[in-house]
């Protein structure tokens, strides 16, 4: 016995062990992902992480542009972008249709640099829009500018993921390009950058994003990076699903239920009458007979019991053609209205009489069991 307690110890201290060691492992991987700082998020110009963007707003700094981080709303307002600002907002989805108005607001005459934007926060600043197409291996190169963005001409993309907007712009893959215009009601200077990964510490230096990022984040003096915070949205705003996605796809849903429905109709299975079939192995009939009893029993259903003996030994008489000799009082016996037994003890009297019955069904009486005794010659 002190053996088995002493090996659930061991084993209870190992599989503690393990536990620990995993969630140690968890923690380390989740800090060193966020770069261990305080600002962890993607494309945070304070990460110095792989998914982060320090290296390029430190390089921003030194080529004597100024950075000025706004982490919320009412430090962007506070940071009040002009004309000669360009306002690159990263962490997209933390955008609500308040936020966004608010930042249509106090950008002014700005440039906007929306990187990555979902087609929710498209919906926020044009709600006829498309929503963005993935894609794989992007190698793209800046060839059919327009003239606004005559500085990226020539220079080629190159990440893992992007998504592509339609409408022209730069950087043209086949769903669209990678940097394209937002129609965003009288602000005529807002875009979308599909490329966010060339912004990152970890793939800056793959192609020419590097020079992309500089050229264009850096072509005003002043450049504000707006990290918007999902608690700036008011109390009223939620983010609901059919917000999430576009517009083709519940008509397409209510046709692929349609279509459903039809193919269940053309090929659904019909069943038809039911067919026998011989049974795998054979029963003894003693065996059927104990198990019918047992479940009689546990359901304590004499009613049903008694009724089952009787019609046996109905059939039992018919077949011997004795049923027409019957006296009365055995008769009254076989009846299908017969009062059923009260007790076990009545049931089994019962099951004896009508086996004596068929046995020999002039010669014994279902009320006097006992042997019959003849009288002298």
């Amino acid at each position: 016995m002190s053996g088995q307690v002493s090996g659930r110890r061991t084993a209870w201290r190992l599989w503690t062990a393990v536990v620990l060691a995993v969630l140690i492992a968890i923690a380390l991987a989740v800090w060193l992902g966020r770069g261990g700082t305080e600002y962890g998020a993607r494309l945070d110009p304070r990460n110095p992480g792989p998914e982060g963007a320090q290296a390029v707003a430190e390089v921003l700094a030194d080529s004597g542009v100024e950075v000025e981080i706004a982490r919320d709303a009412d430090a962007l307002t506070r940071a009040d972008p002009d004309a000669a600002t360009t306002v690159v907002v990263t962490s997209t989805g933390a955008l609500a249709q308040s936020t966004t108005d608010r930042l249509l607001a106090d950008a002014g005459a700005s440039e906007i640099v929306l990187v990555t934007p979902s087609y929710a926060t498209l919906r926020s600043f044009d709600p006829e829009t498309a929503g963005p197409a993935p894609s794989s291996d992007v190698e793209a190169r800046c060839t059919a500018a327009s003239a606004d963005l005559s500085y990226l001409r020539d220079l080629d993309l190159v990440v893992d993921t992007a998504a592509a907007y339609p409408g022209p712009g730069c950087f043209e893959v086949e769903d669209g390009a990678v940097l394209a215009q937002v129609d965003a009601g009288g602000h005529d200077t807002v875009r979308a950058f599909g490329g966010g990964e060339a912004l990152t510490n970890e793939q800056v230096l793959r192609g020419d994003n590097a020079a992309i990022a500089l050229r264009l984040l850096g072509q005003s003096d002043r450049l504000v990076w707006y990290v918007p915070d999902a608690t700036d949205a008011t109390a009223d705003e939620a983010v609901g699903l059919s917000s999430l996605l576009p517009r083709w796809l519940l008509p397409s849903l209510v046709l692929v239920l349609v279509a459903a429905a039809a193919l269940v109709l053309w090929r659904g299975r019909r069943f038809g009458p039911l067919s026998t079939e011989p049974l795998p192995v054979v029963v003894r009939a003693a065996e059927t007979a104990r198990s019918r009893g047992r479940m009689y029993r546990r359901a304590d259903d004499r009613a049903h019991a008694a009724a089952a003996l009787r019609a046996a030994a109905r059939r039992d008489l018919a077949a011997g053609h004795g049923e027409d000799r019957l006296t009365s009082d055995q008769a009254a016996l076989l009846a299908q209205d017969a009062p059923p037994p009260a007790t076990d003890g009545e049931l089994l009297r019962l099951a004896r009489e009508l086996h004596q019955l068929t046995v020999s069904p002039r010669d014994v009486s279902p009320r006097d069991t006992s042997p019959r005794e003849d009288g002298p010659a």
